[in-house]
């Protein structure tokens, strides 16, 4: 192959590469495993025929997805014996994937969460046709199914994706207002403060992975995400401490224990309320935070 050629390739690859970062990521929520469907797509990219494929785009979310696939298939066998619940990998996001309410959504936690209780196939299709809007036919090359088949996978998905999914949406001035207060809340071991903040039926999901201290199910209840709370202040051998940021696409905490990172928090807000807390403090899923991850639909 002639460096004209590897050079048009790399070129093409680098053009889509934020676009298939971002496929993948939806389809296995980690960033490191998106990675190495990168690396395996730009290898059969490389050594296909480059001069009769029509639609650059198109071809590389069909390999992306058949990578993502191999890989998600993998994955969940890998994450029945995952200790404690298990959140996606978080990614700190620039303020236009927020303003992208589609693909802000797509990436939170919460639909993240509901992604997981799909097949392979059906989240497959369902990111593919609801994120990304690629159509039946190309789905149906990604996914080797009929575009008849396809039709039926993308119907059953979104259905059950819509009998999950967080209805409420908070306006931008409540969502800043009770993010303060609940940070502040938290930096002081205020008790009254998180009473104040937390809906009482707030659900908190912690992610140690078996390396960090977690909850081993979903806490439900401000009393008991309250004593959790006060679990790891009583042991925090520092001032906890959280910087604001965006975590895929929606509002987060950055926390810090006596100046060294313990973990991100994702929160969903509801009205003036912290209805959901997703707290990932397993190390293994912490490495990225020393940068934005660029994303593109």
């Amino acid at each position: 192959m002639g460096d004209s050629v590897i050079e048009g390739a790399t070129l093409a690859f680098t053009r889509h590469r934020n676009l298939l970062f971002t496929v993948a990521y939806e389809m296995l929520g980690s960033a490191a495993d998106a990675e190495d469907v990168l690396q395996e797509t730009w290898l059969r990219w490389v050594k296909a025929h480059l001069d009769e494929v029509r639609d650059e785009r198109a071809y590389l979310v069909r390999i992306t997805t058949r990578q993502a696939l191999n890989r998600l298939r993998t994955l969940s066998r890998r994450r029945e014996t995952y200790v404690g619940p298990w959140l996606p990998e978080p990614l700190l996001t620039s303020p236009d994937v927020a303003e992208d309410v589609e693909l802000a959504e797509s990436l939170s936690m919460a639909l993240m969460l509901v992604l997981e209780t799909l097949t392979p196939t059906e989240r497959a299709v369902f990111v593919l046709r609801e994120v990304f809007d690629v159509g039946y036919d190309e789905i149906a090359a990604a996914v080797d199914k009929s575009p008849a088949a396809v039709r039926q996978i993308a119907h059953r998905a979104r259905q059950s994706v819509e009998a999950r999914r967080p209805r409420e949406k908070a306006a931008p001035a409540e969502v800043r207002a009770a993010l303060v207060s609940f940070q502040r809340a938290v930096e002081t071991g205020d008790i009254q403060g998180l009473l104040d903040v937390l809906a009482p039926d707030v659900v908190l999901i912690s992610d140690g992975g078996g390396l960090r201290q977690a909850a081993l199910r979903p806490i439900l209840g401000a009393e008991k995400v309250l004593r959790f709370f006060a679990g790891i202040m009583a042991k925090a051998p520092g001032p906890v401490t959280g910087e604001p940021a965006q975590v895929n696409g929606t509002p987060g905490l950055l926390m810090s224990v006596g100046g060294e990172v313990d973990g991100v928090m994702a929160v969903r807000i509801e009205g003036s309320r912290v209805t959901a807390i997703y707290y990932v403090r397993n190390p293994e899923k912490l490495s990225g935070l020393n940068r934005r991850t660029r994303l593109a639909r």
